[in-house]
């Protein structure tokens, strides 16, 4: 299992300190886009970003009402992969559809509460999917660990699909979250808010 980095935050230039921290022990991050409408925080707006020069590779998990209005500056980013939930917007396979045409993964990420029946259809579609064990929209909420029971069921259904876990992950959790069938674990401020991250996400990867 792998453990991703994940940068939440509102102000640029803690987005840029917490990227290049980051880039001291990895080389692959994921970074959390909020609107304040699909979730009741903001985070950094995707004008923030336009002409960034990314020092290494990402992921955006979009926890936006409307995923499509991101894809362009994103791409011009380099995103590698788009991750939009399931539950914000009413053609999830247009949105597949258009991140594909502009040649970037896509994954489809799932609130606790979503149950496997409502998006089954869309996973022969999409690179990996991404269960949230948190309600979303903020650094540092409680872990739901029935969300490992439904990765379980998810596993035996879909045995070759990729999976990720985001959300409350901690040292305390780590293990459970790996023996649950999770193929990488986002965790942000259990790194990335810890006085010495690099300690901090080198702990993560001694536990599993």
């Amino acid at each position: 299992m792998k453990v991703v980095p994940a940068i939440l935050t509102e102000k640029f230039d803690d987005f840029q300190n917490m990227v290049n921290i980051a880039r001291g022990f990895t080389d692959y991050v994921q970074v959390d886009l909020m609107d304040g409408v699909f979730v009741p925080s903001k985070s950094i707006s995707l004008d923030a970003l336009k002409g960034w020069e990314r020092p290494l590779d990402l992921e955006a998990h979009l926890m936006v009402k409307d995923p499509n209005e991101c894809l362009t500056i994103l791409k011009s980013i380099g995103t590698q992969k788009v991750i939009f939930h399931f539950e914000a917007d009413p053609d999830p396979g247009k949105v597949i559809s258009n991140v594909k045409d502009m040649d970037m993964e896509v994954g489809l990420a799932v609130n606790p509460g979503t149950t496997i029946p409502e998006f089954e259809f869309l996973v022969p579609q999409v690179d990996s999917l991404l269960f949230l064990s948190v309600n979303p929209g903020f650094y540092g909420s409680p872990f739901i660990p029935e969300v490992l029971d439904e990765i379980r069921r998810f596993r035996t259904r879909f045995p070759s699909a990729v999976i990720g876990l985001d959300g409350g992950i901690s040292l305390d959790n780590i293990r459970e979250v790996k023996e649950s069938g999770v193929d990488y674990a986002c965790v942000g401020s259990r790194i990335l808010l810890q006085p010495n991250p690099k300690e901090s996400y080198e702990a993560f990867l001694r536990s599993i």
